[in-house]
């Protein structure tokens, strides 16, 4: 009778245990519970566990450590929380202090090494509008990608440049930096995360970048766009992720990240939930 029993108890922990997995899918970008990883990153990174999501991409690496923790600790804490790290956000690269960085990024599992804007200081912001830009020109900044990315292939990395608005809008010099950067980087050493809300902001059709340049968007940043034109819950806004879903093997995508840069009156936490059902809707799994 003990037997069957606990045959009964290990079934239906078997059970669960897929059934969580089952309900489990996607990424979140950690940038979205910034705030709320600065206070306490393990209560947090166990909600975004909770909350559905399969696997994440960090956003706040500094002096050596993701969130006050080693890269060792940090790797060892996803793994306890079931979450798989996939891509970090390293704003604070230089040509000077990549080889450490990219050390760091490797030791804690991560696979992409991500540039979010233009590095060592070619980031231009206006906060009154939210207008972005950059300074000395794509030619410069394709140098500086071709060069770190082949950093991080040495080291069994992959880097993506990941994109806002300005580079869908010709820059004083005429040039589209985004075009620039697709046909001049060298593929083998720099792809790209596409941000499907800033890509949708330029006026810009991401089919139409999958057609043109295909297989060089390896990850998705999905949110979506509220009736003003800013930030909005996956499901809540006006973007129609299904036909762009429908193309992520022209793409080449691989990992889909749901972000949601300011949540106005919902909590962070409770927006990623809300993202997370809105999945659904676009086949996202």
């Amino acid at each position: 009778m003990k037997k069957i029993q606990l045959l009964l108890v290990c079934f239906l922990m078997a059970s669960t245990s897929f059934v969580n997995a089952q309900d489990s899918y996607g990424g979140l970008a950690l940038y979205t519970l910034r705030d709320d990883m600065a206070s306490d990153a393990k209560t947090t990174l166990q909600a975004v566990a909770d909350a559905g999501y399969k696997y994440i991409e960090a956003a706040g690496y500094d002096n050596g450590k993701f969130y006050g923790m080693t890269p060792i600790e940090f790797k060892k804490t996803l793994k306890e929380m079931g979450l798989k790290p996939i891509s970090s956000h390293q704003a604070s690269v230089t040509l000077e202090n990549a080889d450490a960085m990219i050390a760091d990024v490797k030791a804690a599992g991560f696979k992409y090494f991500v540039i979010p804007i233009p590095p060592m200081g070619l980031f231009t912001f206006q906060e009154e509008g939210m207008v972005m830009g950059m300074t000395g020109g794509a030619e410069n900044l394709a140098g500086i990608l071709d060069t770190l990315g082949e950093k991080c292939k040495k080291a069994g990395l992959k880097l993506l440049y990941h994109n806002h608005d300005f580079e869908f809008k010709k820059d004083e010099n005429g040039v589209v930096v985004i075009d620039y950067l697709l046909e001049n980087c060298n593929p083998k050493y720099v792809n790209f995360q596409m941000d499907l809300f800033w890509v949708t902001k330029a006026g810009a059709d991401p089919v139409s970048y999958f057609k043109k340049y295909p297989k060089r968007f390896k990850i998705w940043h999905v949110k979506d766009m509220n009736e003003d034109g800013w930030f909005a819950p996956v499901g809540t806004g006006s973007i129609d992720f299904g036909p762009i879903q429908a193309q992520k093997k022209l793409s080449g995508m691989k990992y889909y990240m749901v972000e949601q840069d300011k949540t106005f009156t919902m909590k962070p936490l409770e927006a990623i939930k809300v993202s997370h059902e809105g999945l659904k809707k676009f086949g996202f799994n």
